[in-house]
């Protein structure tokens, strides 16, 4: 958590690796290269976030998303993390840890997104499998929470070749692109955690 902390605001420093990618917390001058690939990628996205505000791709709001994200780092609420490729550094995505629970929950829900340019080729599960043991090893979380819209076939198979299982269907869970829409819940729990609760 202090190695997190201590980034924050400073150059950018990989803290997560994959095997084709590595992720880091978000930079302002990261906003050149996130601008253009999320305009790239508008029509593809869409249909699976929430409606995107006037000023989303603006200088000013990339700015906002930036104290928002170093926010919810420094209270330990959400990690956000960019995601890029190892053999250029491209902007490849975003994945984040949101809404932590600590207590008795240690849990954190997992999102993300994949520019247009790099669907297909392997780098979300890459980048999902990476973030799961950061999850529970340095976040020392217990519990993973993601949710998908059913419809969206790409993001169910990184979840279940992660090794998330399907727990139920929550009926307009999420205002997603302007409309409450159902979404699938998956859940992965922390290795060991079950066989450690039947030792007693």
């Amino acid at each position: 958590m202090v190695f997190l902390r201590s980034t924050l605001g400073h150059d950018p420093v990989p803290i997560v690796r994959g095997t084709n990618v590595w992720m880091r917390l978000p930079v302002a001058a990261d906003y050149a290269s996130w601008g253009e690939l999320r305009s790239l990628s508008r029509d593809h996205l869409s249909p699976w976030e929430p409606a995107w505000a006037r000023d989303e791709l603006t200088r000013g709001a990339f700015r906002r998303r930036l104290r928002h994200y170093n926010r919810e780092a420094h209270d330990d609420l959400g990690y956000a993390f960019f995601i890029f490729d190892n053999e250029d550094d491209a902007l490849l995505g975003g994945i984040t840890l949101s809404s932590v629970r600590r207590g008795v929950t240690q849990a954190a829900s997992l999102g993300y997104w994949l520019g247009l340019p790099y669907v297909g080729r392997g780098r979300m599960s890459d980048a999902v499998s990476a973030m799961i043991p950061f999850a529970f090893g340095q976040l020392r979380l217990h519990r993973i929470e993601a949710a998908s819209i059913p419809s969206n076939l790409p993001s169910i198979r990184v979840l279940e070749r992660s090794g998330f299982e399907r727990e139920g269907l929550a009926r307009q869970y999420l205002k997603i692109n302007g409309h409450w829409s159902d979404h699938i819940l998956f859940g992965l729990v922390e290795p060991g955690a079950e066989a450690r609760n039947e030792g007693g």
